[in-house]
């Protein structure tokens, strides 16, 4: 054989192991249930490279059986121009720098890419060994069983919420990312976290007449749902509606708040966590829910209150608006 035909199938293959090494780190780098998502979503690449990932360790067999064989060939040819020593040595090097190093730390900056555009060599390559990688794929499937897929926690995924602020190429802006952080963080918080303690609720009991003085109040104060209570705060009556008093004419008539319609509302304790209030709101069809603690209602909590921690921003309407500027 010519030197320049030794040189060109060296070339050759030290290409091929370069490829083959790198395709190993790439693909094994690739988690299943991202591939999954990206495939869900349309991604060409990631549809192809799911079933040879789902199945790594044949494919896993098939790319290190070729890579051995691309080594093996590479030394015997070698050895024809060079002597045995020598051609150990050189193509060590030729191996660990081009067929090893180099392809594994290009690969593994953008596996899915280069798998990806490789995937047909990925096929033939399992397809020609598929009579010795079966068998290593039975015998490794049979020793480490099925590979588990590792769900992120609630903080790991705050975590990854926050990487999206720091990166300039994310496609979530500020306001996305302190929402789903919110969200994240709702069942690890508690009703008694974000209540409005009853020192600070406006409420009326069952027999509390709405005299015009009465009325005025309720306009100042400027709320759309009046909590009804006993006055020993036991008792949880309802929601009055500012709206259902439009068409009563208060001068001519004193009418107490035991004669108006009263909505039901459900009471929560003061240790509820927020999802499970989220769920309540939905149920129970009203915007605000009593706060009970020891058998004694200690405040009130609103739909507003739970979208605040949420949204983590201060939610202000017409009313609080103008009571601050007062």
């Amino acid at each position: 054989m010519s030197l320049l035909l030794s040189l060109f199938l060296v070339f050759i293959l030290v290409s091929l192991s370069a490829i083959y090494s790198g395709l190993n780190v790439a693909l094994l780098s690739l988690n299943v249930s991202d591939l999954r998502r990206k495939a869900k979503l349309g991604n060409q690449y990631a549809k192809k490279l799911l079933p040879l990932r789902t199945r790594s360790h044949l494919t896993l067999a098939g790319i290190l059986l070729c890579n051995v064989a691309t080594i093996s060939t590479n030394s015997v040819v070698l050895d024809r121009h060079i002597n045995g020593a020598l051609a150990v040595v050189a193509s060590t090097l030729l191996m660990v720098v081009f067929g090893e190093v180099l392809p594994q730390a290009f690969f593994a900056r953008n596996a899915l890419v280069y798998c990806g555009r490789l995937e047909p060599l990925l096929r033939a390559t399992t397809i020609i060994t598929y009579p010795i990688a079966r068998p290593l794929e039975l015998l490794l499937d049979s020793l480490l069983g099925d590979e588990t897929q590792v769900l992120l926690s609630r903080n790991e995924l705050g975590i990854l919420m926050s990487e999206h602020t720091e990166q300039d190429g994310s496609e979530l802006d500020e306001d996305e990312v302190e929402i789903i952080r919110g969200a994240l963080q709702l069942s690890e918080k508690q009703v008694r976290d974000i209540y409005t303690p009853i020192q600070k609720v406006y409420w009326l009991s069952p027999d509390s007449e709405l005299t015009p003085d009465r009325i005025d109040e309720i306009k100042a104060k400027g709320y759309s749902r009046i909590p009804i209570f006993n006055p020993g705060l036991t008792v949880s009556y309802g929601v009055m509606l500012m709206k259902d008093l439009v068409d009563i004419d208060f001068d001519n008539e004193l009418i107490r708040v035991s004669e108006l319609h009263i909505y039901p509302s459900q009471i929560v304790g003061s240790m509820t966590a927020l999802d499970t209030l989220f769920r309540r709101f939905i149920n129970s069809g009203t915007h605000l829910l009593p706060v009970e603690k020891n058998d004694k209602i200690i405040g009130v909590v609103t739909i507003e209150d739970l979208l605040e921690e949420i949204l983590q921003h201060e939610i202000e309407d017409e009313t609080d608006r103008s009571r601050n500027r007062k």
